[in-house]
């Protein structure tokens, strides 16, 4: 239940810069001085990605953070589990960093506040193709997931933990981490897929998803004897 505070942060940070990139992409005005002097400070001052691409990612990053966090308030059924100080903090500031992340992106003449055309990619249309296809069965796989913790009217009659069954779990323990990555992979697309930036955040969070969904298949097997064999943790077939 932590995780509502990461994705608070994340609707609030970036959809502050997915508006000051509006501006400068739409309407010719430069990004506020402090995001120059940052971007200055961390030695990112010229990108050859599409200034667009990086606009298109942005908003489908904060609307990302928007429906986890409608997900968290209304749709998932917590535990009284906790998380670690350490491992709070750091998903605060990576929510806070992956926003900047993108607009690192950006071209110099956008951030002088020059406007430029908008270019539609063949790249944009399989990202964006791509990032709707794994959000559905990401929100479809947690809507099952608190099924589990429901009565047929919708009321929480339990916190345990059981069996799920249906969409993408019929071929691996953790298919939400797996449409996790699929996003975040969707994105590298629409950067399209020569920006090396984004396609260390995808490492991160392949391993990251990945080392989660192994200790969740793991606990499935130790406490469930008749759990499908035929399932893989994270990557169907692997």
């Amino acid at each position: 239940r932590w995780f509502t505070h990461f994705y608070v942060v994340s609707v609030l940070w970036n959809g502050f810069l997915l508006i000051c990139l509006f501006r400068a992409e739409f309407l010719g005005e430069p990004l506020p001085l402090w995001i120059h002097h940052m971007h200055h400070a961390l030695g990112r001052d010229s990108q050859n990605s599409e200034h667009f691409s990086a606009l298109l990612v942005l908003l489908l990053l904060w609307l990302h953070s928007c429906r986890r966090l409608a997900e968290c308030l209304w749709t998932c059924v917590f535990s009284s589990g906790v998380i670690h100080i350490v491992q709070y903090c750091f998903g605060l500031g990576y929510y806070i960093a992956i926003g900047s992340t993108v607009l690192c992106q950006v071209p110099t003449n956008v951030r002088n506040g020059k406007e430029l055309s908008v270019q539609i990619c063949w790249y944009h249309i399989v990202g964006v193709t791509m990032y709707i296809w794994a959000s559905l069965h990401q929100h479809r796989c947690l809507e099952i997931l608190a099924s589990l913790r429901k009565s047929k009217s919708g009321k929480v009659v339990s916190l345990s933990h059981s069996v799920p069954f249906g969409d993408w779990f019929e071929s691996v323990s953790c298919p939400h981490y797996f449409a996790e990555l699929l996003i975040y992979v969707s994105m590298a697309i629409m950067l399209g897929f020569q920006n090396v930036t984004w396609w260390c955040v995808v490492m991160y969070v392949l391993f990251n998803q990945a080392l989660a969904a192994f200790l969740c298949h793991e606990f499935y097997e130790k406490n469930f004897s008749s759990y499908p064999k035929h399932r893989k943790a994270f990557i169907p077939h692997v």
